[in-house]
């Protein structure tokens, strides 16, 4: 897969499934614009990313893409890609009777309204210019709605609706819109959230992670975690030429958590 002269944008991407995006599209020759929050982590991300990827570029954007102005300023800095990577998202256990209006907004805001700011720009351009993909990381969550937080499940549903609705307007284009769903997967906040677990209750984290799988994704076909490199793979194929014919699909990664055949 070759990705030489593209340039993508991987909101999200100073740690987890973002970064390694990020490393999976520069392996394959493109240039990278990360972006985050934290403008100092970006830098130290991009030093590393440029000794192993001498060739790429990596610019970096910092900026709060749960609000408007947030991804007004990443479109500012970079107003023109051929690969937008919608990535960065939110996530948080909470009862469903202790999720105020304001911890709905911010989830919508972060996980829906961060992608339809920034593909309302780039998806004309790309369609202009007769090539691009967009690419929604939603979740296995997406189809399994989970119970202890079913704010995040209805914002990766929503992120299904919108890479179908964007993708029939590509209809006759070389341009796609697709979802990727992971399932399980150790990014750093996942792994954070474990270990936190793991040490309140004086046990390893792996055991934490196989009780978790048992418990609460007993469908898990590895039995495991995804390592956030096997989620990588799929971006960067449905990024690819090679995925011309792949539009308005939802992409399974999920370790065969979903139970049905859709």
């Amino acid at each position: 897969m070759d990705l030489t002269g593209k340039t993508a944008l991987v909101t999200g991407s100073s740690s987890g499934i973002g970064l390694a995006i990020a490393q999976g599209l520069a392996a394959a020759g493109a240039n990278v614009i990360l972006h985050g929050r934290d403008e100092g982590k970006l830098e130290k991300v991009r030093t590393q990313l440029a000794a192993a990827h001498p060739l790429a570029q990596f610019p970096v954007v910092a900026s709060d893409l749960g609000t408007a102005a947030g991804a007004e300023a990443v479109i500012k800095a970079h107003p023109e890609v051929d690969i937008l990577i919608n990535n960065a998202g939110i996530f948080e256990p909470r009862e469903f009777a202790d999720i105020d209006d304001a911890r709905w907004e911010t989830m919508l805001d972060v996980n829906v309204m961060s992608g339809v700011r920034l593909s309302r720009h780039y998806l004309p351009r790309m369609l202009k210019a007769n090539w691009g993909r967009i690419v929604f990381i939603s979740s296995e969550s997406a189809l399994n709605i989970p119970a202890e937080m079913i704010h995040y499940g209805v914002s990766k549903t929503a992120q299904l609706a919108l890479s179908r609705g964007l993708a029939q307007l590509t209809a006759g284009s070389a341009v796609t819109v697709n979802a990727v769903l992971p399932g399980p997967t150790r990014s750093d906040g996942v792994g954070d959230f474990f270990g936190k677990i793991a040490q309140e209750q004086g046990i390893s984290q792996e055991q934490v992670e196989q009780d978790f799988i048992k418990t609460h994704r007993p469908t898990s076909l590895i039995k495991r975690l995804a390592k956030v490199e096997e989620v990588a793979n799929m971006v960067v194929y449905v990024s690819s030429p090679q995925a011309s014919a792949t539009n308005g699909a939802a992409l399974r990664v999920d370790g065969g958590v979903v139970n049905f055949i859709a």
